[in-house]
Parts: C-alpha cells; sequence; structure tokens
C-alpha cells in the first residue's frame, strides 16, 4: 500500500481503501431513479430534430425549409446561414508533419454551407412545439445536393485520384506523422536474423453507449447566459471549449452540468455539431430546447472508434532477441477532424506498442487521412488496445516462425524487474512492474499445462480449440489538473466536488473510500458533486484511466488543507499549541493525552456559529487543484481459450483468465467491474463488432439488426487476480485500470483463434473473427 495511508488503520475499516466496498450508486440506479439527460424537462421546453445528408459526398446547393415552416407547431429552421457568428469546432490536439510542419486542419462548423461529406452530416436543426412535430418537418426538408464520388478507406483515400474532401488537403492526409531514428530502425532489420510482419486491420466500431446523446439548451436574457444540460465527460473542459471557440463568449456566461450519464467510453467527451444550434435556437426562441438522438442517428453521427490499417514488423537475432518495431499504415478520420483524433494513430501507437518488451530502436509513420465516413474519435484505449493488439500478434506470429515457444519468447524479451525503472524507447521512464512474474502468475492461474487436455475433449467434440496468450502496457493518465473540493454541508453530510466524471465507472463510492481513508468522516456521510462547471475550478475530465489518480490523488491533498485547518481549530478549542495537535482515524488529540476532539463534532461546531480568532481558520472547506501527476503504466496479462466449429464458423471464448498490475487498488469490486466490461468491449470488436461502409459511403451496418453486439451468451465467466505494484508517480500509487479490458482482450482472444487455426496453416486473421470469415479461412486452407 501506497505510505499516504496507514496500512494498519486501513485493516480497520470497513470502508476504506483496499476494501471491495458495494457501489453507492447503485440503489438509484438500479431503481430506475437516475437522472439521465433525456429523464430531464424544462417549463416550455420546445423540441429540436436535426436534418442530415442522406448523400456522403455532394455539393450543398441549397436548402429548402418552406415546407417544413408551415407544418403545424413548427417554430423555426435554422441553417449554416444562422450560425455564421459562431466558431468552428478545432483540433485540441495539433501534431505535427514529418517534416515539422503544421497537420492540416480544416475547421468544422456546425453546419456545412458547401459541401456534406458524410451520411449524417448535420445541415439543419428544426424546432416545434413538440418532438413528433419536429421530427415530421425535419421530413419535409429538402436539401438540393449534387453527389461526388466517395472514399470511404483510410488507404484508398490517401492514394492518388482518390475523391478529394477539402480543397487544401491534398491525397487527403491531414497528417503524416513519424517517430523514430529512420536509419536505426533500418540497421536493425537489415541485420536481423529474422523478420516477422504482418498487415492488420482495426477494425471501425460504433460506440454503443446505453443512452443516446442528448442535451437541453437554455438561454437567460436577463444573465445574458447560456446552460446546456448534456451527458458528457467533464463539465469543466466542454464549458471552456463552448465558451472559447463555440460562443466565443467570457465562460462566465456559459454553464454545462451533467446529470447521470449511460456510457460514453471516449465518444461524449468531446464538442459536437449539435451545441451551437441547439444554444442559438434558445437564445433566438426565448425557451429551452431538448434534443434526443434516436439509436440510427448515432450509428450515422455519433465519433465512432478505431479504424487503423496497420504493416507491423518485428525484427529478432539469432536468440530471438527484439532489436527493433516498425509501424506504418493509416488511420481513418472521418469527414472531419475530432478534437483528439490524430493521437490515437500516431502519437498513443509510439507510446504503448513496445508494451512490457525491452525494444532497442522503433519507428512509427501513420498517415491521418479524411474519407466519407463519420469522424473517428477516441473510444476506450484511444491508440492503447490496438498498439497492444499490434506487438502481440507479432509476437505470437515469431514465436511460430522461429520455433520458439511463445511463453519463452516474452519471457526473454520482457523489462526485467531491476531494471525498472526502465528508459523506453517511446521517450518514457517506466517506474513500476513486475512483468515475467505477472505473466507467470496468468499462466499458472489459468492451467496453461492442462490446455492440451482440454484440446482434446474439444476435439473429440468436432471442435477446434486455440489457446491465446495477451501481454500489456498502458501508458495512462494524460496531464491535466484536477479539482478536489470539500465541503460540509448544513445537514451533516461532506460533498466531495471533482472536474472527472462518473458515466459508469464508480466514482461515488471509489472517491469517498479515498477521503474516509484520509480524514476519517464517515463512509455514509460523504456525498459526490460533479458534473456542474459553476461549482469547478479545474477538471480534465474522466479519461485516459485518470480519474483515481487525478481527482484521488486531489482529495488527498485536499483533505491534507482540512487536517491542516482542523489541528489549528483543535488547538484553539482543546487549548493546545498546534505543534501538539496529532491527527489519526478522524480525530484530533493533544499528544501524549487523552484529550481529543473529531473532524465531525468541529464541523458541527462551525455550523453552529463557533466564534473563533482571526487567525485560526473559520471553515473546513476546501478548493484545491492537483497539478498534473506523470503518466502511470497498468500492465497485465490474459489468457483467453476459444472452441470453433468449422462447419459453421463460429466462434466460442470458452475460458478467460487475468491478472493486471493496477498499483493501489481503491475497491477491488469497481476495479473487476471495469475489467470485466473493457473484456466484453474487446470481445465484441475482436468477434462480431464492425461498422461497414458501401463504395458510396452508405451505413450498411446502421442498426443492431446489422451490427452485433455481445451479449451475456457470448463471453465466459472471468477469472481475476492481481500482481500489484504500486506506482511512485502519484500519491495514491494508482495506475488506473477503465481501459486494460479492451487492451488485454484483444490480443488474448486473438492469439486464441490463430492458435486453434494455426494446425490448418492459417497465420493471421483480421478482426472480426466472424463465422464468415473464419468459415471462408478454413474452407481455403482445407483447399
Amino acid at each position: 500500500m501506497n505510505a499516504i495511508f496507514d496500512e494498519a488503520e486501513l485493516a480497520t475499516m470497513k470502508f476504506g481503501v483496499g476494501q471491495p466496498v458495494p457501489r453507492n450508486e447503485d440503489p438509484t440506479l438500479l431503481t430506475g431513479r437516475g437522472r439521465y439527460t433525456d429523464d430531464l424537462n424544462r417549463d416550455g421546453q420546445a423540441y429540436g430534430v436535426f436534418v442530415r445528408s442522406s448523400v456522403a459526398h455532394g455539393v450543398l446547393n441549397g436548402i429548402d425549409a418552406s415546407d417544413a415552416l408551415a407544418m403545424p407547431g413548427v417554430l423555426a429552421v435554422y441553417t449554416g446561414a444562422d450560425l455564421a457568428a459562431y466558431g468552428p469546432i478545432r483540433c485540441a490536439a495539433p501534431l505535427k508533419n514529418a517534416d515539422g510542419s503544421e497537420m492540416r486542419n480544416p475547421l468544422r462548423p456546425s453546419f456545412p454551407t458547401d459541401k456534406v461529406r458524410f451520411v449524417g452530416d448535420p445541415v439543419a436543426l428544426v424546432v416545434a412545439e413538440t418532438a413528433a412535430q419536429a421530427r415530421d418537418a425535419a421530413e419535409a426538408v429538402m436539401l438540393d445536393i449534387d453527389p461526388l464520388p466517395a472514399v470511404t478507406d483510410a488507404r484508398a483515400g490517401a492514394a492518388d485520384g482518390a475523391p478529394q474532401l477539402y480543397d487544401g488537403t491534398p491525397n487527403n492526409v491531414v497528417l503524416d506523422y513519424h517517430y523514430g531514428d529512420r536509419e536505426a530502425v533500418a540497421r536493425a532489420f537489415a541485420e536481423a536474423a529474422h523478420v516477422t510482419r504482418l498487415t492488420i486491420r482495426n477494425n471501425r466500431v460504433v460506440v454503443s453507449a446505453l443512452e443516446p446523446r442528448a442535451a437541453i439548451a437554455e438561454y437567460d436574457p436577463a444573465d445574458d447566459r447560456w446552460t446546456i444540460r448534456l451527458g458528457s465527460q467533464g463539465a469543466f473542459g466542454l464549458r471552456n471549449l463552448l465558451a472559447d471557440d463555440i460562443l466565443k463568449v467570457d465562460r462566465a456566461r456559459v454553464r454545462v452540468l451533467t446529470g447521470n450519464v449511460g456510457g460514453s467510453f471516449g465518444m461524449k467527451a468531446f464538442v459536437y455539431p449539435e451545441y451551437a444550434p441547439l444554444l442559438h435556437a434558445a437564445r433566438a426562441l426565448g425557451r429551452p430546447v431538448k434534443w434526443t438522438a434516436d439509436r440510427s442517428e448515432s450509428f450515422l453521427a455519433d465519433q465512432a472508434g478505431r479504424d487503423h490499417d496497420m504493416t507491423a514488423e518485428l525484427a529478432l537475432d539469432g536468440d530471438g532477441r527484439f532489436l527493433a518495431v516498425r509501424i506504418d499504415g493509416y488511420g481513418n478520420m472521418g469527414a472531419y477532424v475530432g478534437q483528439v483524433s490524430p493521437v490515437a494513430a500516431t502519437l498513443n501507437i509510439v507510446k504503448n506498442v513496445t508494451s512490457v518488451y525491452r525494444v532497442p530502436a522503433l519507428e512509427v509513420s501513420s498517415k491521418c487521412v479524411f474519407t466519407n465516413t463519420s469522424p473517428v474519435s477516441a473510444y476506450r484505449g484511444a491508440g492503447r488496445p490496438e498498439s497492444n493488439y499490434y506487438m502481440e500478434r507479432l509476437v505470437d506470429t515469431a514465436a511460430r516462425e522461429t520455433g520458439i515457444d511463445r511463453i519463452e519468447l516474452r519471457r526473454r524479451n520482457h523489462i526485467p524487474a531491476d531494471a525498472i525503472p526502465y528508459d523506453a524507447c517511446s521517450g518514457l521512464t517506466y517506474d513500476s512492474g513486475d512483468f515475467t512474474a505477472l505473466m507467470e502468475q496468468a499462466v499458472r492461474f489459468a492451467d496453461w499445462d492442462g490446455f492440451a487436455a482440454r484440446k482434446a475433449e474439444s476435439r473429440a467434440r468436432g471442435k477446434l480449440r486455440g489457446l491465446g496468450l495477451g501481454d500489456y502496457l498502458e501508458v495512462t493518465a494524460p496531464p491535466a489538473n484536477e479539482m478536489g473540493g470539500i465541503r460540509f454541508e448544513d445537514d451533516g453530510t461532506v460533498t466531495v466536488i471533482t472536474g472527472t466524471l462518473d458515466y459508469g465507472q464508480g466514482h461515488w463510492t471509489a472517491f469517498a473510500q479515498v477521503l474516509h481513508s484520509r480524514i476519517g468522516v464517515p463512509f455514509e456521510k460523504i456525498r459526490l458533486l460533479q458534473g456542474d462547471s459553476d461549482e469547478l475550478i479545474a477538471g480534465g475530465g474522466t479519461g485516459g484511466s485518470k480519474s483515481i489518480m487525478a481527482s484521488g490523488a486531489a482529495i488527498v491533498e485536499a483533505g491534507d488543507k482540512v487536517i491542516e485547518a482542523g489541528r489549528q481549530i483543535a488547538g484553539h478549542l482543546l487549548e493546545a499549541a498546534v505543534p501538539d495537535i496529532e491527527f489519526r482515524a478522524g480525530r484530533f488529540s493533544i499528544a501524549g493525552t487523552d484529550r481529543s476532539i473529531g473532524i465531525m463534532e468541529i464541523a458541527e461546531k462551525l455550523r453552529a456559529g463557533l466564534d473563533l480568532p482571526a487567525d485560526v481558520p473559520h471553515t473546513l472547506d476546501v478548493r484545491h487543484v492537483h497539478k498534473a501527476s506523470p503518466s502511470a503504466f497498468p500492465n497485465g496479462c490474459h489468457v483467453a481459450e476459444v472452441e470453433i466449429d468449422p462447419d459453421t464458423g463460429v466462434v466460442e471464448v470458452v475460458r478467460y483468465h487475468m491478472v493486471n498490475d493496477f498499483g493501489t487498488v481503491v475497491n477491488p469490486l469497481l476495479v473487476e467491474g471495469q475489467s470485466h466490461g473493457g473484456i466484453v468491449q474487446g470481445i465484441g470488436q475482436a468477434l462480431m463488432e464492425h461498422c461497414v461502409y458501401d463504395r458510396d459511403g452508405q451505413v450498411l451496418t446502421g442498426s443492431y439488426m446489422d451490427y452485433a453486439v455481445p451479449r451475456a451468451g457470448d463471453v465466459p465467466m472471468f477469472a481475476f487476480e492481481t500482481h500489484s505494484v504500486p506506482a511512485t508517480t502519484n500519491p495514491l500509487g494508482a495506475k488506473g485500470c477503465g481501459e486494460a479490458g479492451c487492451a488485454g482482450s484483444l490480443t488474448s482472444v486473438m492469439n486464441a483463434v490463430v492458435d486453434a487455426l494455426s494446425e490448418l496453416g492459417i497465420k493471421h486473421i483480421d478482426m472480426p473473427a466472424t463465422p464468415e470469415k473464419v468459415w471462408r479461412a478454413i474452407r481455403d486452407a482445407r483447399r
């Protein structure tokens, strides 16, 4: 356990750090009392519906809304011409090209006025008295579009002669990214005894959050102030982007409120083009305007995930030692650059691809390319699962090609524990980890040696059986300052205020455990305030598996300020010098005596109007900002077993074991739940999920009739263990866990699929390993 907590004291705490405390959030959510955006209604609200392009690429000559405006209940129709005063959506994470020049970054308006660039591109907002009236009127808006040729594949989009989405972006290349010493890597490959090379597709996925996007916009003319209620991953940063970039007003004139959020996985973190039209309509009409996306809209217009096309290479010497890794390929950006879109296909590959291995040299070359598809942005891991997948597929393939046992090959190339801190070729320094011991634990836990008997049993039933292992390491906690507020309320509760945002993780529970452990306030008295930009003085939001590191550290530091204020107040009340006041388990005492007072007693006296000298703090309340901590490096090893029916190609995951190093674990129950969710999403991408466009840019997988997501029957029971080595990069010693399930499951499941098919001579199969794809591979191999 990290030194900021007393281990003996924690052992006596039922609700302290390290305890599997059930989620505070569940009783409300499981009984249907959650308040999601669509559950909210404002007095006098109108309803908005967006008109979207049904053409993937074309010149927008005009919009005829006359019929719609004449329909019952219609209040207004707004187009791009009405939104000229508002700013565009910009990329918040611009990167440089290989030659040092700036990336091309055509800015995205809320509504295009010249061209449409993907099916689902919003071009107008219809507002009416009822949602049904708005939907009917939206159908009556006529778009005059001259279709142009479309391109939906990044590799094809970068080719000469491909349809061009923007005049100033030749070959649709947004960013031509390069990292590494090209000559050193080329030399390593030239001198290698063996080179493994794979072309790997990381398939496009739809972000299937349970709750679709929704928003309610309001404008208060008395205060000249906007309020928008919506699902997000952090109100503070979203408020700043809306105020600074879109509305171009002082931040104090914008308030963002987020209630319960039904999933996001990165998708709801950013500004979308729907927000400015809704805010404009609210001011123009003088009444709130509400919009909720239907599921078809979500398939068309939500930011998608993954969609990379990479050639991955691994150079090895004669002893099987890794010499270099080279990644070269394409990342699909969709029709517009999202706020962090380029990162997943570029910088996050650099940071994550070499994983737990000693790799002397690394080169990453990646072109980020516009296509006539919905924009692609962060999705659970945002380049981390993709990178680990490239590496682990290379390692497994290299093991087969060289004849080295796949466990031994990994063991031979792991960064040893005594080499940590380790300076990786990515430029990062790993602060902690025990990679070989963790893998050995996973192999034992999964009964690796018993696989032969299980394979024989499957064969007796006519099934192919495969065993797959995947090491992973993630670089988590992208830097951001984070608020930790503590407020003692009049009703005797204690409110934690944080700029991160819970959209399913269980923050209230975990943060309450941290505060309870640090300052001893009763766990059941702690409440969480999040999602209100007016309450926040900082906040990077939730993302990059950083919440427990950023908010946890902020709460610890804020708690220390509470303790210091409490020591001064206690010194006055106990008539003792402040240096003689000790604090332990929620009580202040005079050293060497039995005289003490509890922190909640002090809070009660303050509420009652305690008279204090001017030089003594008059409150325990704290508003604190934690300065961004360095990254952390969660890692682990997942082992999956699959059965394949060779007659149908159906793949079933039948066993799944994982061992993870998440550093200090605040709540094992929450951590295991987060791992389960990530694994299920990884299984979905590995075996079934794939967003498909036809050559004209039409979405062929536009509903759950066509797009498969895993259900309970598609996954096995998960077996979970930890091998924790606390991080040294943050006060809690935590490493983050929210995205690790995806990072481990893509690799272990697909390595198991290829292992099962290897007896037929099949070397590689791309995700998703659907029945049709697997059946065809088996058929072709048997010919």
